[in-house]
């Protein structure tokens, strides 16, 4: 029979083993970790270009929109004052009254004249070069410039 401190020693040492054992177990490798950012990018790398161009179509959609409510405001001025805002009125006089209104019955749209989904402001004209009985209105999309086939207008087919 053993001695009561012989299994004590016993115990010790095999607590000991299990420890190392255990720590040994514990944690991912390198190789592990980097295996799974690899593929982590991998995936990014295919989904976020996807959501990008949902997210880039959304927004010319949301001018599309704009456009069109910008049009009916126009339309409203126009039946109560017999003519379109001049190019110098600009978009403002469906907000606040212009000098030479004759019978204006804004505001036509509430609070300030609203800028295109990329943050700068919707392009309008009168008489339009496009629309030459009416107005041109348009946004220049998402690189901001005029043409480049990225613009968003009243005069397309689209």
């Amino acid at each position: 029979m053993r001695r009561p401190r012989e299994n004590d020693a016993m115990n010790r040492r095999t607590t000991r083993q299990n420890r190392r054992r255990a720590a040994g177990r514990g944690g991912f490798t390198l190789i592990e970790l980097l295996l799974v950012l690899v593929i982590l990018s991998v995936l990014a790398a295919v989904v976020v270009p996807k959501f990008a161009r949902r997210s880039e179509q959304a927004r010319i959609t949301a001018a599309r929109t704009g456009i069109a409510s910008l049009q009916t405001a126009l339309d409203m001025f126009e039946i109560d004052n017999g003519r379109y805002p001049t190019t110098e009125e600009g978009l403002a006089a469906l907000v606040e009254e212009p000098v030479d209104a004759v019978s204006w019955g804004g505001p036509y749209i509430s609070r300030t004249v609203p800028l295109d989904p990329w943050g700068r402001e919707y392009m309008y004209k009168y008489p339009g070069d496009y629309n030459t009985d009416g107005y041109d209105l348009h946004s220049r999309g998402p690189d901001g410039q005029d043409g480049g086939g990225d613009d968003v207008d009243n005069w397309s087919e689209r």
